[in-house]
């Protein structure tokens, strides 16, 4: 017998401030920040996609980006914040996701590019839905969101194991 799937939800935090002096640790969202992620909120709650588990970078804007999809109907039973997943790049995203306990179905990082880009491509390794695979291709804008089928165990997570279902950008 198989495992079950899993999905894993790869997000980009969305449209923050540049501010001169200000640490990039400490950037906030724009007006237009908030609403993208309220849209990506919505948008999850649209299609009863509720993470068992929610990984956050702990950069103010990747916090503030799942706080507004939250207020957007998106709903998660757990998060955690990890600072591995600001600076750590792609091994950093696919440890932590590794670490998940084996009975969580589905996880969504909230992070940075290019590692949610760099994530996705080295875990799909250009498998999935032909309409996702298009607008990837397109781009991981501010408050781009993939959806991965993973099957098999977490622990297991590992270069081509993964295919990318939907691609979708939210725009407030």
């Amino acid at each position: 017998m198989s495992e079950p799937s899993r999905r894993l939800l790869l997000l980009r935090h969305s449209k923050a401030e540049h501010v001169f002096g200000k640490a990039d640790h400490e950037r906030e969202l724009t007006d237009r920040g908030h609403a993208d992620a309220r849209a990506i909120g919505e948008w999850l709650a649209a299609q009863g996609i509720e993470p068992d588990l929610v990984i956050c970078s702990t950069a103010t804007r990747t916090r503030q980006t799942w706080d507004s999809a939250q207020e957007g109907g998106a709903r998660g039973d757990s998060t955690e914040f990890d600072k591995a997943i600001y600076h750590g790049g792609v091994r950093a995203v696919v440890t932590a996701v590794q670490e998940v306990d084996p009975a969580l179905t589905t996880v969504l990082v909230v992070g940075h590019e290019p590692t949610m880009s760099a994530t996705t491509e080295i875990l799909t390794e250009g498998a999935g839905a032909a309409d996702a695979l298009a607008a990837f291709d397109r781009g991981f804008p501010t408050s781009g969101l993939a959806v991965l089928a993973v099957d098999g165990p977490w622990e297991q997570l590992a270069q081509g194991g993964a295919a990318l279902q939907e691609f979708v950008v939210g725009r407030g």
